[in-house]
């Protein structure tokens, strides 16, 4: 099959039926100079997108072989990496680390390999500059300060699949292939569609007791654990809220900018949201525990539900130590504007997708 070029942009984005993902597609396929989007995941087809003519869907994981000759014919000319299993598997970390690592080093090689591709963004995290002790509140990370090693396995595979996409851009540079990459480090993305998406089972939601009355045991439980909110004195959370999010990949796809690659945190200026701020914010009181207490409880609920609560073996450090990054070099080098700051971006039901709430 060969698909004929016009001078509209082709896209190809993996874990189109996540979170971020579909958002992408359901906006970026709105713009005139959109020819198509190639999305990939292993979840079925999303129902968001039922109906968009712009889309072609691959239902396959992303470490699995085949999917690149699906996709090469249609000559992409951007690449949208946010495909990531996120929660731990339970008892399965091998498995885990296929799909995430083994599964971008795929996207990366077919990225540098395929002669259509001009640019490709890839989605990291804030995470991997490690929570530990000596952390503070006030200290915000640069892009420029190194990751750490952690035994979070989240933060640990985004680190190392950072490694391996330098490594193929060092090499890919060395053989005459110019692909300009941008790499985005959001703080915790979210918004009405990321509140109201009942798939997902995150910190605001089981905060805000929307996963109580849904007829499972774990969520019950989760809701009576949090009807006062446990806080340790250094926990922190910055949001950037979900619109946000795809105007700076709006930004870095649709745009001639300088640069070759370009690392960027993306979190709003102004203050982070402090744990006695979060339990404010869904009404509720703060319970103040030590870090000791938060990883026994993280301990005892990741065994007794067998990961079915996320409290993956060293999440518990984030939940204690606070990671907070600076993210204004996306406005001094490209001058874009956050429109939310993180406390706006936890509560507020504004922007996009405000009808779905």
């Amino acid at each position: 099959m060969v698909i004929m070029k016009s001078n509209k942009h082709t896209l190809f984005i993996t874990g189109a039926a996540g979170y971020v993902g579909a958002m992408l597609v359901d906006q970026f396929s709105k713009r005139d100079d959109v020819e198509r989007i190639i999305g990939l995941d292993k979840e079925p087809y999303p129902e968001m997108l039922e109906g968009n003519d712009k889309f072609v869907y691959i239902e396959q994981n992303m470490a699995d072989e085949g999917w690149e000759a699906k996709v090469r014919p249609y000559a992409p000319d951007i690449v949208i990496h946010t495909a990531w299993q996120i929660r731990e598997m339970y008892g399965n970390r091998p498995l885990e680390w296929k799909w995430n690592v083994d599964g971008s080093d795929r996207v990366f090689d077919f990225t540098f390999e395929t002669p259509s591709v001009k640019k490709l963004v890839h989605f990291s995290t804030v995470s991997s500059y490690g929570a530990f002790p000596e952390n503070t509140i006030e200290h915000l990370f640069t892009e420029d300060e190194p990751f750490k090693v952690t035994d979070y396995i989240y933060a640990e595979e985004k680190r190392v699949c950072e490694e391996h996409l330098k490594a193929r851009y060092e090499t890919a540079k060395g053989a005459g292939k110019a692909v300009q990459v941008f790499i985005v480090r959001p703080a915790a993305i979210t918004g009405p569609r990321g509140r109201i998406d009942r798939i997902r089972f995150g910190l605001q939601s089981a905060l805000s007791g929307s996963l109580k009355g849904r007829g499972s045991f774990v969520y019950d439980l989760v809701s009576f654990m949090v009807s006062w909110v446990p806080v340790t004195s250094k926990w922190l959370r910055q949001y950037i809220h979900e619109d946000d999010v795809t105007d700076i990949v709006a930004l870095f796809s649709f745009n001639d900018l300088d640069g070759s690659y370009e690392v960027f945190n993306i979190a709003p200026p102004g203050p982070s949201v402090l744990g006695r701020d979060m339990a404010h914010a869904v009404g509720k009181h703060a319970l103040p525990i030590q870090p000791w207490m938060a990883r026994l409880a993280f301990f005892v609920l990741w065994h007794l539900t067998r990961g079915k609560i996320p409290t993956a073996p060293g999440s518990w450090k984030w939940y204690s130590y606070p990671i907070a990054v600076d993210g204004s070099k996306l406005t001094k080098q490209y001058g874009f504007n956050y429109h939310w700051e993180s406390r706006e971006a936890f509560v507020k039901n504004e922007g996009r997708y405000a009808h779905e709430a």
